[in-house]
């Protein structure tokens, strides 16, 4: 048979009427929580002040007033001080004799939660005894008696006091085990370490923040749980924190290549510290690429202005020039005037780099097929390729899609790939190489069998300008890998290798959670030959593909077949309704919604898309379109 709760509280009651004691609990409002019968017979009370609610001031005038305390004087006054009392109400044990002659003991305890918990004994009979004793026993002597009736008192006043203890216990036990778990569910690593430098506790999140190291540390020596380069590179914030020194700081955890932020706290009771651990891998990736934003924000505005000027500059030059041309100034002028020019349209050149890297550009990541994509990159790389240099790409991250932004990442590879030829000469290897490391970045390795970097090219091979080409290098292929890199949150490094030069793109490592299983598309498109051409490669991905060129005709489909699974539509559409109308207009169980346009993405349109669903950039490949079609729809 199923107890309820009714079931349990009754019975609880039942067995509370059951014991000898009487028993009331008032909460922290000095209102009757529960009582059992034997305190209302004790001290009979009405059923007004035993019901769950009654007033514990009304109570104790009720008492006063029947003579139960004596003679109390003003009864007003009296209610009020043991009101004041029971606010700050501490553990007791008392004993007093009541007016009708009856003696009873009263042992109260506090509740954590406020309120307390009151037993009262008679204990007239026990007091009884004791006058006998007195009395009939003339052989002891009043010392011993009064020993005995004191030791009596000190027992159940011990009695009390252990069992107010054994509560406060039971509450500590509690607390301690709610911190240790709130410990162990916090994203951080907390731990203590005593003036040995050896933990004192630790909760199991170690591992976590650092991949590698051990979860059980407790009573190892520091140096030994970290491992030998964490704890160098920690070391001397923790020494300055057993000198009393608090101290915030951030260090790379080599071994997992993760970002960790760590705060001491000196403990001045115990001569330890007390340490915070934090990975904040993705918040330094993000700050990073916050900060190349705001780099580059502050390099237009220095140049613009600059640019402008130099470029009217070039114009005259290029006007002046020109007509010099014109003249017939002889053999030697035209070969300065050929020269002139030659310098003012390479000025030009460098200009429109400058504005390439100083321009607006955003990073726009997408699910990115990264088979699809090494796959096309080779075919491009391999046409700017002598045929005496060979070209390997190897991906080792493996199947799957990753969020990249492919344009920023092509233009960045292909630079890598150009150098790499560059310094292979007539003859040589090139290999890229992609790896997973540590679920924390996507590295993308360029190996050449060139003569490799100098030592001044490692140490400012990535500063604007500088080139080893002379006259033939701008300077600034290095540099824009490395700011649409950062502009990603990455980081590139440069390095020698045991065969050449090898440049390191390390991008942060993003799978794209797969959301477009193959079915119906409906591919909404005004151009009849675009229309086909997205068709073409949506079936080649396996989609099945129905199509409209208006947002009216894409609405009627939407509402007749209901098999479709996906819209994938142009911002521009026939008729006076855009693809931004199309995705407001379409009922509440709405399907995934994307977009597509060729609208700049400065223009309102373009914007207002951006809030409403993904928006995929024309032109695009269909690796692109396949990619995108994989990301969430959730702009």
């Amino acid at each position: 048979m199923r107890v309820t709760r009714t079931d349990t509280n009754a019975m609880t009651m039942a067995g509370l009427n059951l014991i000898q004691q009487a028993l009331s609990i008032y909460d922290a409002d000095l209102r009757l929580v529960v009582c059992n019968q034997r305190l209302q017979e004790l001290f009979d009370l009405p059923d007004r002040l035993v019901t769950p609610g009654a007033a514990f001031a009304d109570t104790i005038r009720f008492l006063a007033e029947r003579g139960d305390y004596g003679n109390v004087g003003d009864t007003a006054e009296f209610v009020l001080t043991r009101v004041e009392q029971a606010r700050t109400f501490e553990p007791h044990y008392m004993e007093r004799t009541r007016a009708n002659g009856t003696t009873i003991s009263v042992e109260g305890t506090p509740l954590p939660q406020g309120g307390w918990v009151t037993v009262y004994t008679d204990i007239t009979r026990i007091k009884h005894q004791e006058r006998l004793l007195r009395t009939r026993s003339e052989e002891l002597s009043d010392q011993l008696l009064s020993y005995s009736e004191d030791l009596s008192a000190a027992n159940r006043k011990l009695s009390a006091t252990i069992t107010a203890l054994e509560e406060a216990k039971r509450q500590l036990t509690a607390s301690e085990a709610r911190t240790r778990l709130t410990t162990e569910m916090m994203p951080a690593h907390i731990a203590h370490v005593g003036p040995d430098r050896r933990y004192t506790y630790s909760n199991r999140r170690l591992s976590a923040v650092m991949p590698g190291s051990r979860s059980e540390i407790i009573g190892l020596p520091i140096d030994e749980a970290l491992g030998p380069s964490a704890y160098a590179a920690i070391r001397p914030r923790l020494d300055e924190a057993f000198l009393g020194r608090a101290s915030v700081f951030e260090f790379t955890h080599d071994p997992s290549s993760r970002r960790i932020r760590v705060a001491f706290t000196p403990d001045d009771t115990q001569g330890g510290v007390y340490i915070l651990s934090m990975d904040i891998t993705e918040e330094s990736q993000t700050r990073a690429a916050l900060q190349q934003t705001r780099r580059r924000e502050m390099a237009a505005q220095l140049t613009s202005g600059l640019a402008h000027d130099f470029s009217n500059l070039l114009t005259i030059i290029l006007g002046m020039q020109s007509r010099l041309q014109r003249m017939e100034l002889g053999p030697q002028a035209d070969e300065l005037i050929t020269a002139t020019l030659s310098a003012a349209r390479r000025g030009g050149g460098l200009l429109n780099r400058i504005a390439d890297m100083t321009g607006p550009r955003e990073h726009a990541p997408v699910a990115t097929d990264l088979s699809s994509f090494l796959r096309d990159l080779e075919t491009l790389a391999r046409s700017t390729l002598p045929d005496a240099v060979d070209l390997t790409v190897n991906n080792l991250a493996g199947a799957g899609a990753f969020m990249l932004d492919p344009g920023m990442l092509q233009d960045s590879l292909l630079n890598l790939v150009l150098n790499a030829r560059d310094a292979c000469g007539s003859r040589g290897r090139i290999e890229l190489q992609t790896n997973c490391l540590q679920n924390t970045w996507l590295e993308f390795i360029v190996r050449d069998t060139g003569p490799g970097f100098t030592e001044q090219a490692l140490a400012h091979a990535l500063d604007p300008f500088f080139t080893t080409k002379g006259g033939e290098g701008s300077g600034l292929g290095l540099s824009m890998v490395y700011d649409m890199t950062k502009l990603a949150g990455g980081r590139v490094t440069l390095a020698n290798s045991g065969s050449g030069g090898q440049v390191t793109l390390r991008l942060p490592l993003r799978v794209a959670a797969s959301t477009s299983a193959p079915g119906l598309i409906l591919l909404v498109e005004d151009s009849p030959d675009l229309r086909g051409a997205v068709r073409d490669m949506l079936r080649d991905a396996g989609h099945a593909v129905i199509e409209a060129a208006s947002a009216d005709e894409a609405l009627k489909l939407l509402s007749d077949v209901p098999q479709i699974s996906a819209l994938l539509s142009d911002i521009s559409l026939e008729g006076d309704k855009t693809g931004l109308d199309l995705l407001r207009a379409l009922p509440d169980a709405q399907r995934p919604a994307y977009l597509m346009t060729s609208l700049p993405p400065d223009d309102p349109l373009h914007r207002a898309a951006l809030a409403c669903a993904p928006v995929l950039r024309k032109p695009f490949t269909a690796a692109q379109l396949h990619g995108f079609l994989k990301q969430d729809p959730t702009p």
